[in-house]
């Protein structure tokens, strides 16, 4: 007889997973963050608008790419011309997550000022949003671009799925910081669900999909950032008269991909000019990884080791 080592224990926390709702014709997907986010967030020093939309991005990144079939990136970005320039986060289908964004600090003060938190559309303005399928080197990357439509990103992903893939679609997304005995910290949420499209043996789906976008729409941002709320609680509260299941959910944690060798081989592809520019009073050069703001700092000659190892 054999021993099977017992199955790990489905992730409470730092999670995605896929739900169902028994003999609905739609499908879902939903993301909880903690720790993952916070790690994100708390390595820059953004303004609480740009923390939060970055938090956002870092949750419609990880709702969609979790639901991949094959291993590589998802890269969720928008920019614009308003206060915030850019902002980008990166899934890995390993569960990683990443992200940043540029803006200019006296724009972002400016559309701050009021009652409620900026939203998308204030902090990006006029601009599009894009969405990139890294599948590695053997593969070129896909990409679907649509414009910034909505005041909130959920409501520009919904745009996107609508223009691109003709699907309907609506997103919740959260973010908020919460206080514990140990401090503040950042946590996120986000919770997305799909029309499955009708055909010969399921019929119409219209009235199903309005039901359940009914039912989506009371679901509230506290809900989605309670860490005392399980997955399965928060989901039995929205469905629970026809019944939902959670499945396949899977652990997710803030990880970047940069390192010194990483680095060096970037400096490598500059000019050497442009190089000797680059180093300081004291013969180093410093470099800030724009993701997680770890500073590397490199001597001239190891940069110049690298680019004779490419």
């Amino acid at each position: 007889m054999t021993d099977h080592a017992p199955a790990a224990p489905a992730p409470s926390d730092n999670l995605a997973a896929a739900f169902q709702i028994e003999g609905w014709p739609v499908r879902g997907r939903l993301v909880r963050l903690g720790e993952a986010i916070d790690r994100i967030l708390s390595a820059h020093a953004y303004p609480e608008p740009v923390a939060a939309l970055l938090g956002e991005a870092c949750v419609l990144a990880a709702i969609l790419g979790s639901s991949l079939k094959f291993e590589g990136r998802l890269l969720v970005q928008a920019q614009g011309d308003g206060p915030v320039r850019y902002v980008v986060a990166d899934y890995g289908t390993d569960g990683t997550l990443r992200g940043y964004c540029r803006f200019d600090p006296d724009e972002v003060a400016a559309a701050s000022e009021g009652f409620a938190r900026p939203g998308a559309r204030a902090l990006l303005g006029q601009g599009m949003f894009v969405m990139t399928l890294d599948r590695g080197a053997d593969f070129e990357r896909t990409q679907g671009i649509t414009p910034i439509e909505g005041e909130s990103l959920s409501l520009a992903a919904e745009h996107y799925f609508q223009q691109s893939e003709q699907i309907p679609t609506r997103v919740h997304l959260a973010v908020g910081e919460i206080v514990t005995e140990s401090g503040r910290s950042w946590r996120a949420g986000g919770a997305l669900i799909q029309l499955i499209a009708g055909d010969e043996a399921r019929g119409s789906t219209e009235e199903a999909w309005d039901r359940s976008r009914a039912l989506f729409q009371t679901l509230a941002d506290d809900e989605l950032l309670d860490p005392t709320i399980s997955p399965e609680t928060l989901l039995f509260r929205l469905f629970h008269e026809d019944g939902v299941r959670l499945e396949d959910a899977r652990p997710l944690k803030a990880r970047c991909r940069c390192s010194k060798d990483r680095i060096a081989a970037v400096l490598g592809s500059f000019d050497p000019a442009e190089r000797a520019d680059m180093v300081e009073d004291d013969g180093k050069i410093r470099v800030t990884c724009e993701y997680c703001a770890t500073v590397y700092e490199l001597e001239p000659e190891q940069v110049v080791a690298a680019t004779a190892a490419d």
